[in-house]
C-alpha cells in the first residue's frame, strides 16, 4: 500500500516557533528566559529548549536542549512534547528511538497537536515504534484531518478508496480528496479527478474531471498531464482540441508516461495539434517502446521499415 507523503514525518519550526509565541513575545532575551525556566514555566522551558536546539542567544547544545524540552514535555507542553518525539524518530540529540517517540508524539496528539496526530498516523501505517495496524493509523490520520491538515485528508482519502484500516467507502474517499485538493495537494488532486472521471463516490462529471486534472497537472503530475491529454483530444468535459492536447502528452512525455509518448508520438506522425514531423515521432515512439509500450514499438517498427 502506498501513501502520498508517508515516508516524511515532518519537523515545521515555524509551526513550533508559532506556539511558543506568547513566551517569545514576553521574554525574547536568553536570561530572562533561563530565570523563567529555572522557575518552572513550561512554556519559557519549551523556548529554551529551542534556543538551545538552534543556536539561537546561546551555543548550540542538543543535550541542553533535549533536557529542557523533556522538563517542558513532562509539564504537559504540548509543542516540546512533539519535539521529543521528532527527536527520538530521528535520533537528533538522543539516540533513535521509535518507541520513545510514539510515546511523546502520543502524549502530543491526546492534546490535540495536528502534527503529533498525522506523525502517529505514518508510524501505525509503516509499524515504527509499534505494531503496523491501519486500523489505528486511520483514526490518527482522521483526527489531524479534521483539523485541517491536507497531508491527513490526502492520505484519508488513499484509505477510504482502498479500504485500508477502514470499510471501503468511495464516497468518503471522494469527500477527503476533495478537501485536500482544495488544499493544493496535486496527489488529491489527481485522484478526485480520476473519480469524477470514473463516477465513482461522486456523480460522473468530465468537465469537473478535466478541471481537477488541470490543477494537478499544471503542479507536475505525469498522470493528470496525460489524462488532459486524452480528453483535450477527445473532447471530454473540454472542447477538443489538439494543440492543448499534444501540450499535455508532450509534458506527460518528458516526465516518462509511456501511453503519453506514444500518444505525442502519434500527434507528430499524423500532424494533429503540431507540424507534421516524422522523426519526431519516431523518437517519441522509440521512448514508449523503451518504457514497455507495444503500440510505441509497432509505431517505431513502422516507421523503420520506411
Amino acid at each position: 500500500m502506498t501513501f502520498p507523503n508517508t515516508s516524511i514525518i515532518r519537523k515545521s519550526t515555524i509551526f513550533l516557533a508559532a506556539a511558543m509565541l506568547s513566551v517569545s513575545a514576553m521574554a525574547a532575551d536568553f536570561n530572562q528566559i533561563q530565570r523563567l525556566a529555572n522557575q518552572g514555566m513550561a512554556e519559557a522551558q519549551a523556548r529554551l529548549g529551542l534556543m538551545y536546539d538552534k543556536g539561537e542567544g546561546v551555543r548550540q547544545d542538543s543535550a541542553k536542549a533535549r533536557q529542557w524540552y523533556e522538563k517542558a514535555a513532562i509539564q504537559g507542553n504540548s509543542s516540546a512534547q512533539f519535539i521529543l518525539g521528532w527527536m527520538y524518530y530521528k535520533g537528533e540529540g538522543v539516540p533513535q528511538d521509535y518507541g520513545k517517540a510514539v510515546e511523546w508524539y502520543t502524549k502530543a496528539a491526546n492534546q490535540g497537536d495536528a502534527q503529533a496526530q498525522y506523525n502517529l498516523g505514518v508510524m501505525y501505517t509503516k509499524g515504527n515504534g509499534v505494531r503496523q495496524d491501519y486500523a489505528k493509523a486511520a483514526q490518527w490520520y482522521e483526527k489531524a484531518a479534521n483539523q485541517g491538515m491536507a497531508e491527513a485528508q490526502a492520505i484519508l482519502g488513499v484509505m477510504y478508496f482502498q479500504g485500508n484500516g477502514v470499510r471501503q467507502d468511495y464516497a468518503k474517499a471522494a469527500q477527503w480528496y476533495e478537501k485536500a485538493a482544495n488544499q493544493g495537494v496535486p496527489d488529491a488532486q489527481n485522484s478526485i479527478g480520476l473519480m469524477y472521471f470514473q463516477g465513482n463516490g461522486v456523480r460522473q462529471d468530465y468537465a469537473k474531471a478535466a478541471q481537477w486534472y488541470e490543477k494537478a497537472a499544471n503542479q507536475g503530475v505525469p498522470d493528470a498531464q496525460a489524462i488532459l491529454g486524452a480528453m483535450y483530444y477527445e473532447g471530454l468535459g473540454v472542447r477538443q482540441d489538439y494543440a492543448k492536447a499534444a501540450q499535455w502528452y508532450e509534458k506527460a512525455a518528458n516526465q516518462g508516461v509511456p501511453d503519453a509518448q506514444n500518444s505525442i508520438g502519434l500527434m507528430y506522425y499524423k500532424g494533429e495539434g503540431v507540424r507534421q514531423n516524422k522523426a519526431t515521432a519516431k523518437e517519441w515512439f522509440g521512448k514508449a517502446c523503451d518504457n514497455g509500450d507495444q503500440k510505441g514499438c509497432d509505431g517505431y517498427r513502422l516507421l523503420n521499415q520506411r
